[in-house]
């Protein structure tokens, strides 16, 4: 290590995090770094919870989110290398019952393509549906076959959870074990992870565990966690720092740990495979980026002439990153407990570059000036819509003619009531997230949703000869970029024979 790397990471990476901390406003943070077969940073930032002035520290739990799926990559990766599975079997080979909206997709699909994200879901796509719902892994998986891809098959990255909770629960045909206790007894034991589960009410009711925040209206705010145990292989490990350096030892190690062979290492190697190019760089803060490729749970890039392989995860008030660089014996873990920041990326790359000796740029300033205008602008749209609502305007029909059953394909059943003047949305998937309607002219409404990572949206009814026909309802694109129609119940009667839409009696 060099004498300026040293400087950083030994004298300055303390007060760089501090400060941009409270340049996005990050209640707490916590970091790990591991370098040529130690761990020579691991600690915590910050607050878990900002009430009772609660401190994170090496051990205190985050809903990591997305960074589970290299641990469901990888324990395919091991299936395929134990030949109890082939990477390249149809899935319908274990889920007969497998369906994707196209006949020819649900024919063709392999468990690498619910692995790369190249089933033709645009990112995101149905998580609308799927996160944060009452729906079970089997329900969730069904839902895909009602899913109109926004893609061709095989034509296009598009970042699929419900693929990844369909590979993880192959595990269970294929082990007799579930996901759960496959991921813990394959991983989190022989790596001593005893910090670190998959369930949501260890999380819950665990005393050294973050509370999740938010930016809400310009204010940092605290969140309930999130119940995401349905989404498991794609989601739902909740980890610490501590725990999460020695799966990045393993992996530096070519999947050893203390010596001892935890995942073999053809298996690590077939999940660094590039299998789908996730992006095109033209990026003039990294001119040393030219592609982006994913794998098995990991995505990778170039990087100052070395390879990277790294994944995020989102989560309500969570957002997380892991990367590591095997040619520089280098893996940074970088936690946060509000969802509302790129600090998590910003100081992972920052420590990256420390390392590699490129010469100092505040990347989190960076990051932060290039949003500051459009969430300024955002704030400014919200503000004026704000303002619209409060003028309490009348539609040009009677609310009353607003109210009763909304179906949507993909969905299912939504209900619109009229309570104490005002309209409010009730999912029947989403029991604790209440869509609350203001009116702004023009046939739209102001929803204001109870579960505040959904935002405030606004949403356009179609009214044809007086009567309501459709809502086009959209959340906040941290869930779902995609937006959803769905059909009063007097329009989705004639639809419903077409579609099999479940009797909303």
């Amino acid at each position: 290590m060099s004498y300026s790397q040293n400087n950083f990471i030994a004298d300055s990476l303390d007060i760089y995090v501090q400060r941009e901390m409270l340049r996005w406003q990050v209640p707490g943070m916590a970091i790990a770094i591991v370098k040529d077969g130690k761990v020579v940073v691991c600690k915590g930032y910050g607050y878990a919870n900002i009430e009772s002035k609660t401190p994170v520290d090496a051990y205190t739990l985050f809903q990591i989110a997305s960074n589970s799926k290299a641990f469901t990559g990888t324990a395919m990766a091991m299936l395929d290398y134990e030949k109890k599975l082939s990477l390249d079997d149809k899935v319908t080979k274990y889920m007969p019952w497998f369906k994707l909206h196209e006949a020819s997709s649900t024919e063709l699909c392999t468990v690498r393509d619910l692995l790369t994200h190249r089933i033709g879901h645009g990112t995101f796509q149905g998580d609308f549906l799927n996160w944060g719902s009452k729906l079970s892994r089997r329900e969730i998986i069904e839902g895909m076959g009602r899913t109109k891809p926004v893609n061709p098959f095989r034509y296009k990255y598009g970042y699929c959870n419900a693929g990844y909770i369909t590979a993880g629960e192959i595990i269970p045909i294929v082990t007799g074990l579930s996901w759960d206790t496959y991921i813990k007894n394959t991983f989190f034991d022989p790596l001593g992870m005893t910090h670190t589960n998959t369930n949501y009410l260890e999380m819950k009711n665990d005393k050294n565990a973050c509370t999740p925040y938010t930016l809400y209206k310009g204010k940092i705010v605290p969140m309930p966690l999130t119940n995401i145990e349905n989404m498991g292989p794609s989601a739902s490990i909740n980890s610490c720092v501590a725990d999460m350096s020695k799966w990045l030892l393993m992996q530096l190690d070519g999947g050893k740990f203390n010596g001892v062979q935890v995942v073999p290492y053809q298996a690590i190697l077939e999940t660094r495979k590039s299998q789908m190019i996730s992006n095109d760089f033209n990026s003039k803060m990294f001119p040393s980026k030219h592609f982006a490729n994913y794998g098995l749970g990991w995505n990778s890039y170039d990087y100052q002439g070395k390879r990277v392989w790294e994944h995020s995860g989102g989560a309500n008030g969570f957002v997380t990153k892991t990367e590591f660089i095997p040619e520089a014996n280098l893996g940074v873990i970088v936690y946060t407990n509000s969802d509302a920041n790129s600090l998590y990326e910003a100081c992972a790359k920052q420590i990256i570059e420390a390392y590699l000796n490129v010469p100092y740029r505040n990347i989190s300033e960076f990051y932060f000036n290039r949003t500051l205008p459009g969430k300024q602008k955002d704030a400014k749209d919200l503000d004026s819509l704000l303002q619209i609502a409060s003028k309490k305007l009348k539609p040009e029909i009677a609310l009353q003619k607003f109210e009763g059953v909304y179906q949507n394909s993909l969905y299912g059943v939504m209900h619109i009531k009229l309570e104490k003047g005002k309209l409010n949305m009730y999912f029947s998937h989403h029991p604790d997230n209440i869509g609350h309607l203001d009116y702004i002219g023009n046939n739209q409404f102001l929803c204001t949703y109870s579960d505040i990572t959904c935002g405030i949206e606004v949403l356009p009814f179609t009214i044809e000869a007086g009567e309501v026909k459709n809502i086009n309802v959209k959340v906040n694109d941290f869930i779902d970029y995609e937006h959803y129609i769905f059909e009063h119940y007097l329009e989705s009667i004639r639809i419903e024979k077409k579609q099999n839409l479940p009797d909303p009696n």
